[in-house]
């Protein structure tokens, strides 16, 4: 049985040696050197490309688990990089993929998972986390939610005056500044801000500011 070469790269020594106990179960795994950061992995690929797969974390200090991820693959075409990471969010997942990510773990993934992952991704798989899987299905409909958003902001019915005194908060003014600037009184601006917060569904100025420009209401 041939051997799969492969390098973990982590800032976290505590988690390498977590993730080298995990693959001790297998005797067809070889790790053959750890990286604590991108550029590190990097320094030694350019001494030793012959691997099979990297699983490489995301937050690392000097070049993160995307850059380095996007850099290798332009150098090392055929090493797979899976990344085995604790965060799931929709950024870090749409990054990796943009950079070249084969596949895509949590870090708390079963020892099983982890090897079928592997292999799955070395027959030409993507090795996915059941969560990842569903998040990248949503990020690739993403175009659907785009015109959901849109009717949504058809929904969205500020008065004159509401815009008003919307584009005065969006330039940082107080209250009372505004109330001078739209010959209002405070309390009738402050009547007018609980109506826009409570029409976009919003609980701050920053929320409601960003909300409207979205919706391009100013």
């Amino acid at each position: 049985m041939q051997n799969i070469r492969l390098a973990i790269i982590d800032d976290n020594s505590f988690l390498i040696n977590a993730i080298k106990e995990k693959l001790s179960f297998f005797n067809d795994i070889q790790i053959k050197y750890t990286a604590n950061n991108g550029q590190e992995i990097i320094e030694k690929l350019a001494k030793d490309k012959n691997l099979e797969v990297l699983l490489m974390d995301i937050e690392m200090p000097m070049m993160n688990g995307i850059e380095a991820t996007l850099e290798i693959k332009q150098r090392y075409p055929q090493i797979k990089i899976i990344m085995l990471t604790v965060f799931d969010n929709d950024e870090n997942i749409f990054n990796a993929i943009k950079a070249g990510a084969d596949g895509y773990l949590l870090k708390e993934v079963d020892p099983n998972s982890l090897y079928q992952g592997i292999q799955e991704t070395l027959s030409g798989g993507a090795a996915m986390t059941p969560s990842i899987a569903l998040k990248t299905l949503k990020l690739l409909r993403n175009p659907i939610n785009l015109e959901e958003d849109q009717t949504e902001s058809e929904e969205i019915k500020l008065s004159s005056r509401e815009i008003d005194v919307l584009e005065q908060l969006s330039k940082g003014l107080s209250y009372t500044v505004i109330a001078e600037n739209l010959f209002l009184s405070p309390s009738t601006v402050r009547k007018h801000i609980e109506n826009i917060y409570s029409k976009l569904q919003v609980h701050s100025k920053l929320e409601a500011v960003q909300k409207a420009k979205k919706n391009n209401l100013i």
